[in-house]
Parts: structure tokens; sequence; C-alpha cells
């Protein structure tokens, strides 16, 4: 802190005065990009005399922290979400974890983090190449075409905020994923967990879901766990398309939903929890 101070005596006022500034405005543990750098006043040379004065460091082409600051991927993903305007969020497992749901599934170093954005939204380089400590899994979809927004809220973070699917939206993408990228099992227990379902939410989300697959798969298990919220829900007002659709290889087929599930006692486990 004393050589904070020593070498922030050495500048001039101006580009101390616009220092100060900046670093008010910068919230602790963000990543900052070179465009809400100008916007502060920072421009490409001020930022450049900054970063050779030790102030901030670059982590890749137009991004950069603060020095000495400690970031995280969810600082990242405030920058691309704030600062660069992308349709990214935090989807499926991670936005259960990150609400207190899935609490037996790892989140820490090491982990996977899952990213959804709309179709062509490409995430920046830096973002990429940056070692998180974590392995980013993007996904982009149309699952939510007709109102990308449907379902996400903000997750504080300290002194920032990120967007996150609502568990509602969060368990649908777990879905959406299934078989590929997550396992039936894996999206059962997490299923079981979420007694507390906003049915309202439920019911836009399901009508707008542009996923069959999603949508049977959803009703399915959320059927076998018997939610109280199932009941409050209106499901002639939802599509559950026509013909059959393969979960799982091999599996038995559910004949109402038309959907082929994993030939086990699933169905005996799920009503001994329900109870």
């Amino acid at each position: 802190m004393v050589c904070f101070y020593a070498r922030l005596t050495n500048m001039t006022s101006e580009p101390r005065s616009k220092l100060n500034r900046l670093l008010r405005a910068w919230p602790q543990g963000t990543v900052a990009i070179s465009r809400w750098l100008e916007a502060q006043g920072a421009y490409q040379q001020l930022v450049h005399e900054y970063e050779k004065s030790g102030w901030i460091q670059r982590i890749g082409q137009g991004a950069y922290l603060r020095a000495g600051d400690t970031v995280e991927w969810t600082g990242g993903l405030h920058a691309i979400q704030e600062q660069m305007k992308l349709p990214v969020h935090a989807g499926a497992k991670t936005a259960l974890q990150m609400q207190g749901y899935a609490h037996f599934l790892p989140l820490g170093k090491g982990g996977i983090v899952v990213l959804f954005g709309s179709p062509g939204t490409r995430l920046p380089a830096w973002f990429r190449q940056y070692e998180w400590g974590v392995e980013p899994r993007y996904t982009t979809t149309k699952l939510f075409a007709d109102d990308p927004d449907a379902g996400l809220t903000k997750k504080e973070q300290g002194k920032f905020d990120v967007t996150v699917s609502a568990p509602e939206r969060a368990i649908m993408e777990v879905l959406y994923l299934v078989p590929a990228e997550e396992s039936f099992e894996e999206a059962g227990l997490l299923m079981e967990g979420l007694t507390t379902l906003r049915p309202r939410l439920v019911q836009s989300l399901l009508e707008q879901c542009r996923s069959v697959k999603v949508r049977r798969l959803f009703m399915f298990l959320a059927e076998s766990y018997n939610h109280a919220w199932v009941k409050k829900l209106d499901l002639s007002k939802v599509d559950f398309g026509k013909g059959k659709r393969m979960i799982v290889k091999g599996g038995r087929l559910d004949v109402k939903y038309n959907i082929t599930v994993p030939d086990t006692n699933f169905e005996w486990k799920a009503s001994v929890n329900s109870a």
C-alpha cells in the first residue's frame, strides 16, 4: 500500500485523477475491457502507461485486471455481460450450484462451468484462453429464442453481479444437455431437490421452450418426484409434439411422454423419496 501511494504521488495530477476515478468505478474482482476503460477516460496511451507502471495487468487482447486483484471466472463473465453486452449467462448445473441447489456437486477449482449464449455469439478470446482454474463449457442454443431473457436473474458476487438462469430455466438447460453432456441420473437428482419451483414461471418456460425433448423429460421427472408445484401447471397449453424421442439407448418407453428412459427402478426410488 505504501508503494501504491508513492507511485501515485510521482504521477502528474491529471493521470493521477483519472486513475483515481477509474479505480473507483472498477469493481474489485472483475475484468475491464478496452472499450470500458476508454469510457472511463483511460484511452489506449494512458492504459499503456498504467500497465507499464504496474497499476493494471493485461490478461489478453483488450482485457485487464487491477494489479494485485484476485479475479475468478465470474469477474470475466461480468465484463462479457455488462461491458461487452453479449448475451451470455451461467446456466444449467452451474446456475443451480450458484443459487444453493446441487450442493453435492463441486464448483471450486478444477470444476466445470456451464455457460449458455445466443447462436452466433462467441466468447472473447481472452476469456477462453485465461487460466480461471475451471473448465468453461459453452453452448449456444435457441432454447428460448422467442424471449432469450426468460427465466434469467442476477446473482450477487461480492462487489458485482452476474446474470444466471433461475432454477426453473436452469433445470431445463440441464435436460437440454442430456444425454450428450449430462447424465439422466444426475438430472434426476437435480430435479429431486427442486421442490420450490415457481409454477407460473415453469408454465411460461414450458410454453416457450423450443425443445420437445426438454418439455417431455422435464414433466416426466417432475411427476416422478411428485412435486407439489406440478399440480398448478396447465399442460393443455404445452405442446409436447408427436412421435417418440430416445433419451437413452436400450431404455424403456414411457408411454405417457413417449420418451425412452433408463430401464431401472427409477420410478420406485422417486416414489420413496417423495413420500
